[in-house]
């Protein structure tokens, strides 16, 4: 690989696959919220929409519903996508569902007492999940989510098929002009990999400073 094929196409395709990451995740952190909470309210019909939502978008392929996004929204609504922001809004709708169980789970975890002594307490349906609920359920949800954020960044790489020049769009043409493929796809699975090691670890300091916030100590192995 050439030094001058690097900095065309593969130094670029990093910062589009990261810039993919960071806005998916963004979106499918504020759908995996409202999801979420949603799902705990106690008026039926939100817990039916938000359950509606979720098994739709976890049971449709992030793949298709790009597609869609592109190619037939612009028929029937005029609506016209740029692929960059196709990809971001099909790879955050199908990953905030997921996210959203997350948040349910973690939410529901939270030991009812304590959502008694909040109602004791004449709090808000939002000074609940403010002050009691969140403060305790998002150290739980932190682990799953790194799960999930990485998970995200394998999969913008489908957004190639768009022809967004991410990484894997970038290798598939260094590979074109230097017919190199071993190497190629080697180099391309460490910046993954690097990409995916960094997440990680961020995500784990993150859990430390919750926990830490929300007076849990956490052992080395997970446990509290």
């Amino acid at each position: 690989m050439t030094a001058g094929l690097w900095t065309q196409w593969m130094l670029p395709g990093i910062w589009i696959t990261v810039q993919l990451t960071l806005y998916s995740a963004a979106l499918a952190t504020v759908v995996a919220f409202a999801v979420g909470t949603a799902r705990t309210r106690r008026a039926r019909p939100v817990r039916f929409l938000a359950g509606l939502y979720t098994e739709i978008f976890r049971g449709t392929s992030a793949l298709v519903l790009m597609f869609w996004l592109f190619f037939v929204m612009p028929s029937l609504f005029g609506w016209a996508l740029v692929p960059m922001w196709a990809a971001v809004l099909a790879l955050g709708l199908s990953y905030g569902a997921y996210g959203a169980e997350v948040v349910r789970g973690a939410l529901n975890s939270v030991a009812p007492a304590q959502r008694e002594a909040a109602v004791a307490l004449n709090f808000t349906s939002w000074q609940r999940l403010r002050l009691v609920l969140l403060p305790q359920a998002v150290p739980e949800m932190i682990p799953p989510f790194s799960n999930l954020l990485v998970e995200l960044l394998k999969g913008t790489a489908l957004v190639s098929l768009l022809g967004v020049a991410d990484v894997s769009f970038a290798a598939y043409l260094v590979r074109l002009a230097t017919q190199e493929s071993a190497r190629i796809y080697s180099v391309t699975l460490v910046i993954y990999f690097v990409l995916a090691f960094a997440l990680t670890r961020g995500m784990r300091t993150l859990e430390r400073k919750t926990r830490a916030g929300a007076g849990v100590v956490a052992t080395p192995g997970g446990a509290r």
